[in-house]
């Protein structure tokens, strides 16, 4: 398998991690879950893991920031893209078409030289076209628009109302506005995303349309940077805009969350991680510290974390419950963005086995992980 761009830079970023932990792939593949093989491929850009909480769990364990586990998350998302893409060979330059050779061509084929100037005969002046006695148009006479001839001098008269339609003419130009917005989202009025060039906003795309969108999810309380880039953060955010208005978690931007996103109904403000760490360790009286560092490992303890996964799931919330487990608990992704909802279902899952195998990623990732 041959690298794509992007599968690359994230083969890079995790080389990067690797290295700087001056750990072997066995040994950082026991503290991730994950066979030391198949980190030698994911670092090699041989392949491209099909769980992000591998990546995950192999990040924390190379003592990855917050930071750098974000980045690494966008980096695999946009490899993900571009795991079912067959690499396309580089065009190749047109290269110039060659005539066969041929012999002389026969007698009757071959084209006439030109005679001298001396023996060319003077062509015909073409005789002037005859002007018509009656008004028919010139289009339907000949075919073809008559060349009309302006006279060399108006009238008075003619002159001031030449003038007055001129001014009417330019005014009109100033003030009607045009028909083409030349792909400009601007052009179109105050809301952007009503253009042409913003009728689909989606993973992957850089534009003033995108800078739209994360304008108006910022405004309706989530927590984003605005550059113009729809990558993971956005992807997040706007699913759970989506869940929270009520609208189907598509992660694309269509024509209901765009009117959800102008209409300013939606307020994703929710619990601060100390919150949410606090109401973890009161729910998991029985072990708060290693709940805390699960609940970190799997959303930084942010209630409206959402992450896909490559067969079309999602996982929700502070404990990222699956789609899966979020059946078996009567629970919606609505539900798992309540944060008191979300670390309830979770003990209850705890409590079946009083451990974390629910969260096996993050429970291999905490073993040498001080707990707080």
């Amino acid at each position: 398998m041959v690298a794509s761009p992007h599968g690359e830079k994230f083969a890079a970023c995790l080389r990067m991690l690797k290295d700087r932990s001056g750990r072997g792939y066995d040994r950082l593949g026991k503290e991730a879950g994950v066979s030391g093989s198949s980190l030698h491929r994911y670092c090699s850009g041989l392949s491209v893991p099909t769980d992000y909480r591998v990546v995950h769990a192999f990040a924390k364990v190379c003592g990855a920031s917050a930071e750098e586990l974000r980045e690494a998350h966008r980096l695999w998302a946009l490899a993900d893209t571009e795991r079912d893409t067959p690499a396309t060979a580089a065009e190749e330059s047109p290269q110039p078409k060659q005539e066969p050779k041929q012999g002389p061509k026969p007698e009757a084929e071959r084209e006439p030289e030109p005679k001298p100037e001396a023996e060319r005969e003077p062509e015909p002046e073409p005789e002037p076209e005859p002007e018509p006695d009656d008004v028919t148009p010139a289009v339907a006479r000949t075919g073809r628009p008559r060349r009309f001839r302006v006279p060399d001098k108006l009238s008075p008269r003619a002159a001031v109302l030449a003038a007055v339609v001129a001014v009417v003419l330019v005014a009109g130009f100033v003030w009607l506005p045009g028909d083409s917005t030349d792909g400009d989202p601007s052009a179109s009025g105050d809301k952007v995303l009503d253009s042409p060039a913003c009728r689909t906003v989606s993973m992957g795309q850089h534009d003033d349309c995108v800078r739209e969108v994360q304008t108006l999810l910022a405004r309706a309380k989530g927590k984003l940077a605005i550059d113009g880039d729809f990558g993971p953060e956005t992807l997040r955010r706007l699913t759970a805009f989506q869940v929270l208005a009520g609208l189907p978690a598509t992660s694309v931007a269509d024509d209901a969350t765009k009117k959800a996103l102008y209409a300013h109904q939606v307020n994703m403000t929710t619990w601060s991680p100390a919150r949410v760490a606090k109401r973890v360790r009161e729910v998991f009286a029985e072990d708060p510290g290693t709940a805390v560092a699960v609940a970190r490992c799997a959303s930084f303890l942010d209630p409206l974390y959402v992450l896909p996964n490559t067969n079309g799931s999602r996982n929700w919330g502070v404990f990222q419950i699956s789609d899966a487990r979020l059946r078996d608990l009567d629970g919606t992704p609505l539900k798992a963005f309540d944060p008191d909802w979300n670390i309830k279902a979770a003990h209850r899952l705890w409590s079946v086995r009083h451990d974390f195998h629910d969260w096996p990623s993050c429970e291999a990732a905490l073993k040498n992980t001080p707990k707080s």
